[in-house]
Order: structure tokens, then C-alpha cells, then sequence
């Protein structure tokens, strides 16, 4: 359907020795609530109100002191979620694991619910013309910053990343772009089945079931991926 590289899927990953991978995140102990997107692991705790969810916000920063790491929290009325990004590495650092578990315990000792089935990120993926570099336009009307050679990112992490890729059959002055939305690995059955349901076409399950290819009926792009979820 597209012509976009895709991410390095789970069997061409190597952890440096500093970091651990998705399944050794997965391994610690206390990380139930935890999924890895493509960003690095995440939890999303139900909340009753701002004032709850907000009462999650002392409990991480001191976990991220007593364990080396620097979270991004998301506080709603309806939830809190918490982040350990990559920050520009493949991989995550060893104490996102402690600091996960001692989230989670705080979470659960203020009546917060755990929702992994609420955990994602979503990219967007922008194709062009080989001879067009269509970054600068993004970064510019986006308030963005450039990350690599060929992405773009919100500088506070808020908004989706951008990636621009040259299309392999060129057509001068037509853009083309798709989403990719990364779920948790025990989530993205359902999340497709739902996407095919409510009216979605199934382009590609070749790559199933570290992504799916769909298309909405006027043919858009969605990869649904759990690939980061599920790395070794």
C-alpha cells in the first residue's frame, strides 16, 4: 500500500550493553501495567478525578530520582500516564524496570486502575517526491526540531513524531502519509479486528504479528504494530 521503510522490526534489534530490551522489561519484577511502544515503556492509570490522578505526580518524581531515569506524566481527569522515553537511544535503561514497579505500587496504593489496554503511540509517516524535502515545511509550521536525517519531533514529546520517507514510484506534487499506531503486544488483535469492523480494509499481515497493514475505505494508511512491545 505504501512505499515507507518500515521501523527495524524486533529480529534486527542488538541491545548495547547498557540497555535491556522490551522482554527484559518485561521480566522485572511489578511491570504488569507496563507496555513498550516504539518510545519506551508506559502505563496508564485510571483516575476519578484531576485531583487523584494528579496525587501520582510525587510518587513518580521521586522514583525517577531514587532510580535514575526522566519520565514524561500525562495528567487528565481521567487518567494519568506515565513514560520512560528512549531519548534518542535504541533501548531502555536498566532502571526503568525499578521505577516502573515502584509507580505501579503507588498508583495501586492511591486507588489508581491500571488500563494497559490504553497504553500507544502513535507516528505519522510522511512520503515525497525523491527530488522534495518536505521536513523543513513540517518543522517549521509544527513548531518542531529535527531528530536524525530524516525525522521530526515536538520538542516536549506531546505531538505524534514525524518520519519523511521518498516514495519508491514517484508522482511529482502529490504528499502521501500514514500512521502508524504502536500498541501493546496482547491488545493488537483486538485492535485490528475493530479497525477491519468499523470499516478498514487488511492490505498486508505478511509482517503479523509484529504489525498489520490496513486501509480505510477511502484508503488511507494505518499500520497497527506491536513490535516494540515484543522485542527480545
Amino acid at each position: 500500500m505504501h512505499d515507507v521503510p518500515k521501523p527495524v522490526g524486533p529480529e534486527e534489534c542488538t541491545m548495547p550493553d547498557s540497555l535491556i530490551s522490551a522482554a527484559e522489561f518485561h521480566r522485572s519484577p511489578g511491570v504488569d501495567a507496563w507496555r513498550v511502544t516504539d518510545t519506551g515503556p508506559q502505563a496508564t492509570f485510571m483516575a476519578t478525578s484531576l485531583a487523584q490522578a494528579a496525587s501520582l505526580v510525587p510518587h513518580v518524581v521521586a522514583a525517577a530520582d531514587a532510580h535514575g531515569v526522566l519520565p514524561d506524566v500525562d495528567v487528565r481527569p481521567e487518567a494519568v500516564v506515565v513514560r520512560v522515553p528512549n531519548r534518542a537511544d535504541d533501548g531502555i535503561r536498566p532502571g526503568a524496570g525499578p521505577f516502573a514497579k515502584a509507580v505501579s505500587d503507588a498508583a495501586a496504593s492511591l486507588g489508581l486502575r491500571a488500563d494497559p489496554a490504553r497504553n500507544q503511540h502513535i507516528g505519522i509517516y510522511v512520503a515525497q517526491h525523491s527530488e522534495a524535502d518536505v521536513r523543513p515545511f513540517f518543522m517549521a509550521a509544527l513548531g518542531y526540531e529535527p531528530l536524525w536525517d530524516t525525522d521530526a519531533v515536538d520538542p516536549l514529546r506531546c505531538g505524534p513524531p514525524l518520519a519523511f520517507n521518498p516514495l519508491t514510484v514517484d508522482k511529482p506534487a502529490r504528499g502521501r502519509s500514514h500512521f502508524d499506531v504502536f500498541v501493546p503486544a496482547d491488545q493488537v488483535q483486538a485492535r485490528v479486528e475493530a479497525a477491519i469492523a468499523a470499516g478498514g480494509r487488511l492490505v498486508d499481515d505478511s509482517r503479523a504479528p509484529d504489525w498489520w497493514t490496513l486501509a480505510s475505505p477511502d484508503n488511507h494508511g494505518v499500520d497497527i504494530a506491536a513490535w516494540p512491545d515484543a522485542r527480545d
